[in-house]
């Protein structure tokens, strides 16, 4: 229903009255900022100020004192350098960062200027600051954009790009200001965890990073650890028997789903068929893990994972796509087992295994900083769960005008080829018009499938999924141009603005008297934030816009969490391609969609279990670790444990080489023998789902595991230097010892938790 020209009139007071009062913490602030009348200035008198201040932050100066003037110089260097006065929102956002904050700023606000003030105050202490982006090209821009403005107060600006070589990335670290993603940030540190000599170390301790795209960082990206992994052999026996044993199972007769869609289980008929095809007694029985472990990878390739719609195949490879933006994951993989299985099913070549070395949630990653922030367009939906999990309030910053888009009501259908149908009818008829259109898909498939029906009606569009992902920037820009239509998956492109008119003024003019850009989602996310993230497309800084949702009671996220039995019989078998014009099926979508919510915050709950032991246990090796790298502690093991060997080698090497072969054997040591643990311990927690079995709570016994065997880490690493030792010839004119001895690791990538066996388990817990 769209506003009446007096609605819009009333909405636009109350929006500024609510301005007024969400910006009242910062107004005084604010206004002492506007008082240093830093305009009148001169040059150098900013930049001797500017070098004050970074003297003063050095010594030791709380920073809330400095903050009034910091926010000048930022405010008054963005204006010489780009020609842009900070509004007083942006202003306060910034002051709401440089307080721990999440500023949430509608989209088209300029988060990325806002930004500067608290990198900037933060920067003055001389030890980094750090910009977590969404992805290598946003890292890349923003630091290009702001670059100068930080040069002119006299920082540095450095970026992190992955084709980067060791050298660069340790110059990019270095500097005041630090734009990077956050997998970056985190392989950079898993990688530093492993280095055999200070001089090695690409990253300096950790003091501050500001989030963007907080959110879908954080929130969505919560569950993927990143993983530092060296090349290792997998099996590949057996791979392509499985794949065909789980394609000629039936669902709800060999193996069912949970409700959810989330795990899949034999029934007793397909045991049965399972162990007739592949000749043992009882599946079940220990001997028998191995098989039954690939075999559950196989049938859950074969029934819950989906090309075009989890992953794609290009050039051979399959590469996983992220279910929350319609983007290639980068370096993302599923567990080994799970992964050949795809490649198995899909009739491709098994690629070679990774041995995981080392890992780490973005959650553990961003507690090592000190200080930390964020900024998004849609965090007050997750403001609860940034708070009870990162400590991190929500301040919501209202925009600089107000949002006049007009966010229409679901309509819904009863199966997806109405849906479609009315989609397609939709686009067509605003492209007649001129209006520009973007629509947002669920899946690569039903990106593709329409733009096939709007090509063939004569329609051009933009298609914008994982299969051009290359090509998102340049393309999402071009969105709100006249007769523009873009196909898109999800989120893809975000972080890019779209402007009216594709930024020309008159051509924006008439845009916005056709209404401004229409966003069509056809599909509802399990979580309403990034359907809300989709709508925010449309209206930015006070331009008209329009959203809505078509939706069908088949598409997968409602049938996933059950909606069929709930519909009233009235709709059972009904074919009707007219929406459906009910209230109480709106409420009951909205339900489905908080029952989705609630139930990712959980498994995200039940997951961090999982890691969190790990990653104390992690931090106790990597503390012992770095006490032999800088030499604080004395070893001495070898002369402690074989004094004989120890004094022969001494004999024929000099004390000192023998000492210094012994810290980088115990340095290697500890990483082999942790990686060797990290690998059992994915192991155990891909097969912890049979634990449910003997009614056994799977967290329990999975921390017993990890407790016992970490418990014998230390013996282990000592026993391997010793054995290292042992083998030394005394013949050899050097003391050295073989290149698998002291190897690290030459690949990482990140691996997607295998989730599905712990989903539907959240109750155990």
């Amino acid at each position: 229903m769209r506003m009446s020209r007096g609605q819009r009139y009333l909405a636009g007071k109350l929006n500024t009255a609510m301005n007024q009062f969400r910006l009242n913490p910062y107004a005084k602030t604010i206004q002492a900022v506007k008082a240093q009348h830093a305009e009148a200035w001169s040059e150098q008198e900013l930049k001797s100020r500017s070098a004050r201040l970074r003297q003063q932050a050095q010594g030791g100066a709380a920073l809330s004192g400095l903050l009034v003037e910091a926010a000048a110089l930022a405010a008054e260097a963005v204006w010489r350098v780009q020609g842009i006065r900070l509004r007083d929102t942006q202003l306060a956002a910034g002051m709401a960062m440089a307080d721990g904050q999440i500023a949430e700023m509608q989209t088209g606000e300029g988060k990325t200027l806002a930004a500067v003030l608290p990198l900037y105050l933060r920067a003055l202490a001389g030890r980094g600051a750090q910009v977590w982006t969404f992805n290598d090209y946003l890292a890349r821009r923003d630091a290009a954009v702001m670059g100068p403005v930080f040069d002119y107060l006299g920082l540095v600006t450095g970026c992190i790009q992955e084709e980067q070589s060791w050298a660069e990335r340790r110059q990019a670290y270095l500097a005041d200001i630090t734009y990077l993603t956050a997998h970056q940030a985190g392989f950079d540190y898993l990688k530093d965890s492993l280095v055999l000599d200070m001089g090695e170390l690409l990253q300096r301790p950790f003091h501050f990073v500001l989030v963007d795209e907080a959110d879908s960082i954080l929130i969505d990206e919560a569950r993927i650890p990143l993983v530092l992994a060296g090349a290792a052999e997998v099996s590949r026996s057996g791979c392509a028997e499985m794949a065909r044993l789980a394609a000629s199972l039936r669902l709800n007769q060999d193996y069912r789903q949970d409700e959810h869609g989330r795990n899949v289980y034999l029934t007793d008929a397909g045991i049965e068929q399972a162990e007739a095809r592949l000749g043992c007694a009882n599946l079940y029985d220990s001997g028998n893990q191995e098989q039954l472990a690939r075999l559950h990878h196989a049938l859950h390739a074969q029934a819950l994972l989906h090309r075009d719609l989890d992953y794609i195949v290009r050039e051979g490879q399959v590469l996983l796509i992220d279910e929350f933006t319609g983007r290639i994951a980068d370096k993302r993989q599923w567990p080994d087992g799970l992964q050949a299985a795809v490649e198995a099913k899909e009739g491709l070549n098994i690629q070679g295994g990774g041995m995981v070395r080392s890992s780490i949630t973005l959650q553990h990653l961003l507690s090592l900083y000190p200080h930390f922030c964020g900024m998004t367009a849609t965090a007050r939906a997750s403001a609860e769960e940034l708070l009870n999990t990162y400590g991190l309030r929500v301040a919501i910053i209202p925009p600089y005008k107000p949002c006049v888009r007009i966010d229409e009501a679901h309509l819904v259908f009863m199966h997806k080829e109405a849906k479609l149908n009315a989609v397609v009818k939709e686009i067509a008829a605003q492209h007649r018009t001129g209006r520009p259109v973007l629509v947002g898909t669920a899946s690569v498939e039903e990106s593709e499938h329409v733009a096939a029906r709007l090509q063939s009606m004569d329609i051009t569009c933009q298609v914008l999924n994982a299969q051009q992902d290359a090509r998102e920037a340049e393309l999402i820009l071009g969105a709100g141009k006249l007769d523009a239509v873009t196909v898109s998956t999800n989120m893809a492109g975000r972080g890019v603005d779209i402007l009216l008119g594709g930024g020309d003024p008159a051509k924006h003019q008439a845009v916005c008297a056709l209404g401004g850009l229409l966003v069509i989602g056809t599909s509802l996310h399990e979580s309403s934030r990034v359907d809300q993230q989709l709508r925010g497309r449309a209206g930015r800084q006070g331009d008209p816009g329009a959203s809505r949702y078509m939706i069908s009671l088949d598409d997968e996220t409602l049938q996933r969490y059950g909606i069929g039995a709930e519909l009233p019989e009235a709709y059972h078998g009904l074919r009707q391609v007219e929406p459906l014009e009910s209230a109480a099926i709106r409420r009951l979508i909205t339900h489905i969609q908080r029952v989705a919510e609630g139930q990712n915050v959980e498994i995200k709950k039940t997951l961090n279990k999982y890691s969190d032991l790990i990653e104390q246990q992690r931090r106790i090796m990597l503390s012992k670790r770095t006490s032999v790298l800088k030499g604080t502690v004395k070893t001495e093991l070898l002369s402690r444990v074989d004094q004989e060997l120890y004094g022969r080698l001494c004999s024929v090497y000099g004390e000192a080489t023998v000492l210094a072969a012994e810290r980088q054997l115990l340095l290697a040591k500890t990483d082999h023998c942790w990686s060797a643990y990290m690998d059992h311990m994915f192991a155990v927690r891909e097969a912890i789902h049979l634990e449910s079995v003997g009614n056994k709570n799977p967290l329990d016994v999975y921390n017993e595991q990890a407790i016992e065997a970490f418990a014998k880490l230390e013996e282990q690493v000592q026993r391997a230097v010793l054995e290292a030792f042992a083998g030394v010839s005394l013949e050899q004119p050097h003391l050295s010892f073989s290149p698998e001895a002291l190897s690290v690791p030459s690949a990482t990538w990140t691996y997607m938790i295998d989730d599905s066996f712990l989903a539907s388990r959240v109750n155990l817990f």
